[in-house]
């Protein structure tokens, strides 16, 4: 009996981009394309019944950005491996990806084959970079820097729209001395002294634009 094919769905609010896409991988006897989809949205309510083994998954799209769809998939269906694909190959983007708990990231314009071998390698559990995602990440990671979590990435985002240790607290329903101790470990992590600092931090890294990474 032949081994049951790789489930996929294919989220990208180009249809010409997810008929390509989809057209690629439906010549692979061992791939299964579920559904095309236009938004972030329309996976998150459907990812449960489409049981999909891997999620081809746009970065920006109108409504749900990819980041946050991830994060939503990963909490109602964490045995799903994200591969996402994107035409920006900047480590902000890359690293804020693979943080959000991506399995792999793919730039648009690689070689067909590449995005099958991509969904090989997260099938069985490694993490995929396409050979200019890898390049542009490498120089950018340091291994003595702490990577920000979703949680303090999120605390980030409201600091630097200016909001109180209060506003924060109330907004994200803790309280105040967690965000104190947050606020701490952020500026820790990232050798940030100031809040004024942590808001140029966030307009450096895409943070604060509305057409960047969202967190």
């Amino acid at each position: 009996m032949s081994p049951r094919p790789i489930r996929i769905v294919i989220v990208d609010d180009h249809p010409m981009v997810a008929e390509g896409i989809q057209s690629i991988l439906e010549s692979y006897e061992d791939v299964e394309i579920l559904a095309t989809l236009g938004n972030g949205q329309a996976i998150i309510d459907r990812v449960e019944s489409l049981a999909p083994d891997v999620i081809l998954l746009d970065l920006n799209m109108p409504g749900l950005g990819g980041l946050t769809t991830t994060e939503i998939i990963l909490e109602k269906r964490p045995e799903t491996r994200i591969l996402i694909l994107s035409m920006h190959d900047s480590p902000e983007y890359i690293s804020s990806a693979l943080s959000h708990g991506a399995a792999g990231y793919v730039l648009k314009d690689v070689p067909t084959d590449e995005i099958k071998r991509a969904i090989d390698a997260v099938m069985t559990g490694q993490r995929y970079l396409c050979t200019g995602a890898k390049g542009s990440l490498e120089p950018y990671e340091n291994p003595e820097r702490e990577q920000l979590t979703n949680r303090e990435q999120t605390i980030l985002l409201q600091l630097a729209q200016g909001k109180s240790n209060k506003d924060v607290a109330q907004a994200l329903d803790i309280s105040v001395r967690t965000v104190e101790t947050h606020r701490k470990n952020i500026k820790r992590k990232l050798g940030i002294a100031s809040t004024a600092g942590l808001t140029r931090y966030a307009l450096e890294h895409g943070v604060l634009q509305g057409t960047g990474v969202r967190l």
